[in-house]
């Protein structure tokens, strides 16, 4: 009888802690989710030439640094940078978002073509790194974006 009260005792304890480990998996679960779909809305921006969708999704401070070794400070900086190209086709590859409590690292791959700002032809293949910042609304946004050129 003992020895029955022990082992429904230990299952009665493994449930309930399984239960609250629960909403820490389902939050984690939940935030991967938001920071990838503010990724593919970035990519919708970039799909249909309309940085008015990256706007929100960056943070006043935010800091880029291209795959041609510039750095442009300020969402300001970016929007304009993000204005001067147009994508006649663009996608990510690879996309994988890690989250560390209110902070999350989105990596992948971009490939692109289209245009510059001077007309010229662009064939863009470049590995991403973006990190991301959980406001104390709730609302994640893009604090640094890191590009690095891939060989063709």
């Amino acid at each position: 009888m003992h020895m029955r009260k022990l082992m429904w005792g230990s299952l009665a304890v493994l449930a309930v802690m399984s239960g609250a480990a629960a909403p820490a998996i389902a939050a984690g679960s939940a935030d991967e989710q938001a920071v990838t779909a503010a990724e593919q809305t970035w990519l919708k921006s970039q799909q249909t030439n309309n940085p008015d969708l990256l706007a929100p999704l960056l943070a006043d401070q935010v800091v880029e640094t291209t795959d041609m070794g510039r750095v442009l400070d300020g969402k300001a900086a970016v929007l304009a940078d993000a204005r001067t190209d147009h994508w006649t086709s663009v996608d990510y590859t690879d996309l994988k978002v890690t989250v560390f409590g209110s902070t999350a690292i989105a990596t992948g791959t971009f490939v692109g073509k289209g245009t510059d700002a001077a007309g010229k032809p662009v064939d863009s293949r470049v590995r991403f790194t973006d990190t991301w910042m959980k406001g104390a609304d709730g609302k994640w946004q893009c604090v640094a974006t890191h590009d690095s050129p891939l060989r063709k």
